[in-house]
């Protein structure tokens, strides 16, 4: 299964009327991290507006020298394949995507026609209803560093989004790369070690008294129905 996870930069925020400034995809296959990713600064032939660049902080002179949309359509539509999309809030950037390649080709098909999206933010608002569920809200739920996200970014945004949406929609992630005989680098390594390699911190819960009687009596009741053969009540040898 490929994953595409997605995120855009742009000028504005009408598709209509503004241009996509930055592109960035993280590759998943099986829900690893492959390191193929693709990132593109873009001249957008127009002004990047005051309020944007607050929030990306890519100015016109940046971007004055950066290839155009056209410039990378046919190799971003090649890298996207049929890969599934994740994205956050979708709505926003597959407004921006579709323009950009409606642009070059009117009657070209629109991508959520041709790619099966799943958008986060919907996911997260179903799994935390009533919560805020922005990337950093999420980031910060989930226990991931965003500390140097302090503007937006395309590329840091997917690979953000990319952990949050394995832990999200898994319980678990996959952060190693995959090498190219499809094993993850750090194969056979437990739970423990991923999280120290991640600079994560297990957490340990322990269970109240009331859980513990009713586990005892839960085994109790399979003791009885099993005739004395409940497993978990037989002393190790």
């Amino acid at each position: 299964m490929r994953q595409i996870v997605l995120d855009t930069e742009t000028t504005g925020l009408e598709p209509s009327e503004h241009r996509i400034i930055e592109i960035g995809c993280v590759e998943l296959v099986n829900r690893r991290l492959t390191g193929n990713n693709y990132h593109v600064y873009l001249n957008p032939e127009r002004d990047v507006e005051a309020g944007a660049e607050q929030v990306h902080g890519l100015s016109n002179s940046f971007l004055a020298d950066k290839a155009r949309f056209a410039d990378v359509a046919e190799e971003l539509q090649t890298y996207l394949g049929e890969a599934e999309l994740v994205i956050h809030n979708a709505p926003f950037d597959l407004g921006f995507m579709n323009m950009e390649f409606r642009r070059l080709q009117p009657e070209r098909i629109l991508l959520e026609d041709h790619h099966s999206v799943i958008d986060t933010l919907l996911v997260a608002r179903s799994m935390h209803p009533g919560q805020r569920n922005s990337l950093d809200a999420l980031c910060k739920r989930y226990e991931i560093d965003n500390s140097q996200r302090d503007l937006h970014g395309a590329l840091l945004d997917a690979e953000l989004l990319a952990e949050v949406y394995l832990l999200m929609t898994g319980g678990q992630t996959d952060m190693q790369l995959e090498t190219s005989g499809g094993h993850g680098v750090s194969q056979g390594e437990n739970v423990a070690e991923l999280l120290q390699r991640l600079g994560k911190r297990p957490k340990v819960i322990l269970p109240t008294d009331a859980e513990l009687n009713a586990h005892q009596s839960r085994l109790a009741t399979i003791d009885k129905d099993s005739e004395g053969r409940c497993l978990w009540l037989q002393e190790k040898v």
